[in-house]
């Protein structure tokens, strides 16, 4: 049974920096991919930021482009999202998600379809 399991997530101020983690356990190869997702209140969720499990394979959405990284260990089945120049428009409850990386890539950056496993998300504030 696939498990998703986030952690990182608290308070910070503008411009600090968070890092966020994403344990997977439960798959039986690296074909599939993971992906952060982060929904405000009053907002609709929206993909913040994909990558692929076997090929690395990533996106960002454009609020986040040059302030986010995400990247793997495939050892670990961990993701990580390394948030920096935080702003109070990132607060929001992130969660991961995983699955195969063609439905999880079109969820992520078309909203398109429905994704399997979700972790049980972790809030992100960031206030002064």
């Amino acid at each position: 049974q696939v498990q998703l399991v986030e952690s990182g997530g608290g308070l910070v101020q503008p411009g600090g920096s968070l890092r966020l983690s994403c344990s997977a356990s439960g798959f039986t190869s690296d074909y599939y991919a993971i992906g952060w997702f982060r929904q405000a209140p009053g907002k609709e969720r929206e993909g913040v930021s994909c990558i692929s499990m076997s090929e690395g394979s990533t996106y960002y959405t454009d609020s986040v482009k040059g302030r986010f990284t995400i990247s793997k260990d495939n050892a670990k089945n961990t993701v990580y999202l390394q948030m920096h120049s935080l702003k109070p428009e990132d607060t929001a409850v992130y969660y991961c998600a995983a699955d195969d990386p063609r439905v999880l890539f079109k969820f992520c950056i078309l909203g398109i379809g429905q994704l399997t496993y979700w972790g049980q998300g972790t809030q992100v504030t960031v206030s002064s």
